[in-house]
């Protein structure tokens, strides 16, 4: 198998209305992984997982700034071109 491979997650003009729905989504399951994840370690080792938690602010502030870009586009009658790869990389584990 090859050491990198890219997917494409999202390919296309959207209206405002589908990129929220699109966007959110996404970014609101990935939200609720990390706070699956920080309450398991609070479940399994009494404390809370600070990468989880700080990971879960980043996505909080990156889902406002798309909020403004889609309000704005919202506001001027435009449509939204999105595009989305994923990039899987094989690494060993240390």
């Amino acid at each position: 198998m090859e050491h990198q491979q890219t997917f494409t997650l999202i390919e296309g003009e959207f209206l405002p209305k589908e990129s929220r729905e699109i966007l959110f989504s996404i970014y609101k399951s990935k939200m609720r992984f990390h706070r699956m994840k920080n309450f398991s370690s609070q479940e399994r080792f009494g404390r809370e997982d600070e990468s989880a938690l700080k990971r879960i602010a980043q996505l909080k502030e990156t889902l406002e700034a798309i909020s403004k870009v889609i309000d704005s586009a919202e506001k001027e009658g435009k449509i939204l071109e999105i595009r989305s790869q994923i990039s899987l990389h094989l690494i060993d584990e240390n």
